[in-house]
């Protein structure tokens, strides 16, 4: 089996997961910056920058959906193998 399996090779759902962590990554980043002058007492940020932490969940459902296609592949592959 291990002849078989290359090292670097992609499953079909990785890209995905990447992209949600990437996505997660920024709206977390844009989370902490938007909620940073509640607790500084200065002015807060314009309306987009709330819009922007919803990155976040984004990235988080992207990368879920990319879970679910690397089961799904993972199944299909299992069940040809029979």
């Amino acid at each position: 089996m291990r002849d078989k399996t290359q090292t670097n090779s992609a499953a079909p759902g990785d890209r995905l997961v990447r992209a949600g962590a990437v996505l997660f990554f920024i709206g977390a980043l844009a989370t902490l910056v938007t909620v940073a002058p509640l607790f500084l007492g200065t002015t807060p940020f314009p309306t987009y920058m709330f819009g922007l932490s919803m990155l976040m969940a984004v990235g988080f459902l992207v990368a879920g959906a990319g879970v679910l296609r690397s089961v799904a592949a993972c199944r299909r592959q299992a069940r040809a193998g029979r």
